[in-house]
């Protein structure tokens, strides 16, 4: 009784120092000081003065821009990739492709960003949005690949070979059972592959050209001058949409791990 009271204990301290920052920030962003450091009284300015900053705005929409494109392509090739890999026979071969797909996720961020500033110089691309989505797709694509292998590791193989049987073609077969079958698990990939996206900061620094600020990159020239009211209410904000978006794909992740009948 006394350790797991004591193991309770310890447990809602690591909460506490995981989450009492973010919680700080919350509350001062609806501080009517600018000061941010003891509680003045409650206001909403902060978040209104966001809305009429060009520059937050523009930044904004480059990062929707970015992740919908991004997410777009990977959630095509992702789709595309997980069924591929399901159809190999070969086991060996199946496992070096999926850890192949998989390694953009485990080799450091810092990593992957040099070694895409590198490629872009060396084929003379221009830094830009364009360059900013082909990166994000790279680690997007992983993601999505993972959600999908997921569902179709779970979902019933004999719904297809059973329309093949009835005449159906291959490609025929795909669009009509296949993927009604994973669209839950294409959608919590997508929606897991926008958030990474909306949310990235060093990869975007590295391949971000003139004209191509993101919202994380806007945040951090604001930090620069210090932290004022207006950053508090900017991160609160992106930190509502990734709990939203990231929740959501979590729950049809969950409900999509049942298996197909």
């Amino acid at each position: 009784m006394y350790k797991s009271k004591l193991l309770t204990f310890f447990s809602l301290l690591v909460y506490l120092f995981l989450y009492a920052p973010i919680l700080v920030l919350i509350i001062f962003s609806f501080d009517e000081s600018r000061l941010g450091v003891k509680w003045t009284g409650f206001t909403w300015k902060w978040y209104q003065s966001l809305f009429l900053d060009e520059n937050v705005l523009s930044a904004l929409s480059n990062s929707l821009i970015v992740a919908a494109a991004a997410v777009t392509i990977s959630t095509v090739l992702g789709v595309l990739a997980a069924v591929g890999l399901a159809g190999i026979k070969n086991k060996k071969l199946e496992a070096a492709a999926r850890g192949l797909l998989i390694l953009p996720v485990l080799v450091p961020e810092i990593a992957m960003a040099v070694s895409a500033l590198l490629l872009f110089i060396s084929l003379g691309f221009s830094l830009g949005l364009t360059s900013v989505i082909l990166a994000h797709v790279v680690f997007c694509l992983s993601y999505v690949t993972m959600t999908v292998s997921a569902r179709l590791e779970g979902m019933n193989p004999h719904l297809r070979e059973a329309a093949l049987d009835l005449g159906v073609s291959p490609v025929k077969a795909f669009f009509k059972v296949t993927l009604p079958l994973l669209t839950p698990g294409i959608i919590s990939g997508a929606m897991l592959a926008f958030v990474l996206s909306l949310d990235d900061f060093v990869i975007t620094q590295f391949t971000a050209g003139v004209g191509a600020t993101t919202l994380p990159l806007r945040i951090y020239s604001m930090v620069k001058f210090g932290v004022s009211p207006e950053i508090n209410a900017l991160s609160t904000l992106m930190l509502v949409v990734t709990l939203l978006i990231a929740g959501s794909a979590e729950f049809i992740r969950f409900r999509s791990e049942k298996p197909a009948h």
